[in-house]
């Protein structure tokens, strides 16, 4: 039943901002939208988009594995984490899961040459942020108290600081 539960709010919620949507703005949006010219001249552009769609698709990936190993429960809202997830890549910064779904879009914009999936990846950014700022980070100080308050004065929201605080840090 939890694999199910896992599996379900992955396929709702990453995938789909993620696959679903650009591939139908890809299909849906081709006559109003931009694509790179088959020419040498992108391919370094190109090279970047697979890799930063790679190098989001993994931080994702840990995330989710850390959601449901540390935080035991999912990435989705309604069936949140019942402990605080402060190690990984949330020692950096408070939000990796959503910097990983943002960076696979700003790929997938640079990979095909879309202007429609990078105001995608903008739009998703935006509401994102104002989703933590008006509900998600209200909603963690009420559920973990004190010490959702302590890690949000170490860890920043969303740019992580040069040097690493001490919350989560391994002796």
């Amino acid at each position: 039943m939890k694999l199910l539960r896992h599996l379900l709010s992955i396929l709702l919620l990453p995938m789909m901002m993620a696959v679903v949507i650009p591939r139908w703005i890809l299909l849906n949006q081709a006559a109003g939208d931009t694509r790179w010219p088959r020419s040498l001249a992108v391919v370094p552009v190109r090279t970047l988009g697979v890799v930063l769609m790679m190098a989001g698709i993994g931080l994702a990936a840990w995330c989710i594995m850390l959601f449901a190993r540390v935080g035991k429960g999912t990435l989705a809202p309604w069936d949140p984490t019942s402990e605080l997830v402060a190690v990984g890549p949330y020692r950096y910064t408070r939000n990796p899961m959503i910097t990983g779904v943002a960076t696979t879009l700003i790929g997938e914009a640079l990979l095909t040459g879309s202007r429609s999936i990078g105001l995608w990846a903008l739009g998703f950014i935006t509401v994102n942020h104002l989703y933590f700022l008006l509900i998600e980070e209200p909603g963690l100080e009420q559920r973990f108290g004190k010490s959702y308050e302590e890690y949000k004065r170490a860890v920043p929201r969303w740019v992580p600081r040069l040097r690493k605080e001490a919350v989560g840090r391994r002796p």
